[in-house]
């Protein structure tokens, strides 16, 4: 596979929006197969450091393999939600310039079918991102109830015929397990009565079942506070989304950390009083036409930057 096809999305403009000094410490808190980080490191100097983070052993595996020799970097195994302990035990708790986030499933694991994440290639039902732990996504088929299914499909793939899919698993899981990818698709093509153009009807499906294998959501939510709780006053929080739910809870957490405290209206308080923990920095960033040409899974993709100002900790 070669090093174009493992480009991450928008790595031009994430890479720009951290707004990276030489000598900074930066966090790269989903490493994938290290583009972004291989792009921080050319714009650190000397004295400039890069913590990596990411939960899936084959990722850093990679990292090892491919920044053997490099001192900036330090690369941990574990969820993103490990950012603020990660931080911390390196006594950088309120000192980071910047922090970047690329949410959802890198290109090497989607090709890989021995993963389980696409219903493209014939894999074994997988989906973990750590496959040292937890339960994979046949495991859990085979044991959640239909109402736990279908909640899963509806809330996190928003998938409208999300009862009709369950149902047809938990029937096709009475007569033989469900194993692999390919069972799952065709399960999933055979409850859905309609067909949306150039989609597959499994894609919300697997999707959901992924999201909800690595609690992805839950994740996000737990790990952003910890993010902004890290960075220095200028440091920059960057977050790519591809899903529509990851991308709401990121724009509501900086919009919630733009406002302030919510004070009571008629309270007497000037605009500068209103303790604000981040500034929303410009549009959200989507990619160009060139970049979807190459690359068709960026045209969801959505860059959120924002900045802490120079008052929130002083």
């Amino acid at each position: 596979m070669t090093e174009r096809e493992h480009e991450p999305v928008l790595r031009e403009e994430a890479v720009a929006a951290l707004n990276i000094r030489p000598d900074g410490m930066y966090v790269d808190a989903t490493f994938g197969r290290g583009g972004h980080a291989r792009a921080i490191l050319e714009q650190l100097g000397p004295d400039g450091r890069l913590l990596a983070l990411d939960r899936d052993p084959q990722a850093v595996a990679s990292a090892k393999q491919q920044f053997a020799d490099e001192v900036r970097l330090t690369i941990v195994h574990g969820p993103f939600s490990k950012l603020g302990s990660a931080v911390a035990e390196r006594g950088w708790h309120g000192r980071v310039d910047g922090i970047l986030f690329d949410l959802g499933v890198s290109s090497p694991q989607l090709d890989d079918p021995a993963r389980g994440f696409s219903f493209r290639s014939e894999g074994p039902l997988d989906m973990r991102m750590d496959t040292t732990r937890g339960e994979s996504a046949a495991d859990w088929l085979n044991r959640a109830t239909e109402q736990e299914i279908a909640d899963v499909l509806y809330q996190l793939g928003e998938e409208r015929y999300a009862r009709r899919i369950a149902r047809a698993i938990l029937r096709t899981r009475e007569a033989t397990p469900i194993t692999t990818t390919k069972q799952l698709a065709e399960v999933v093509a055979s409850a859905v009565p309609t067909r949306e153009r150039s989609k597959d009807p499994a894609t919300r499906s697997f999707q959901a079942i992924r999201l909800h294998i690595n609690r992805e959501i839950d994740e996000l939510r737990e790990t952003l506070p910890q993010a902004l709780a890290a960075l220095a006053p200028h440091g920059r929080l960057v977050v790519i989304s591809f899903h529509s739910l990851e991308d709401r809870i990121v724009k509501q957490f900086m919009r919630i950390q733009e406002r302030g405290k919510e004070l009571p209206p008629d309270l007497p308080v000037r605009h500068v009083e209103i303790e604000s923990h981040l500034k929303v920095i410009g549009k959200p960033v989507r990619a160009g036409e060139e970049e979807v040409r190459r690359n068709p899974r960026a045209r969801s993709a959505v860059l959120r930057i924002a900045e802490v100002p120079e008052a929130m900790h002083g």
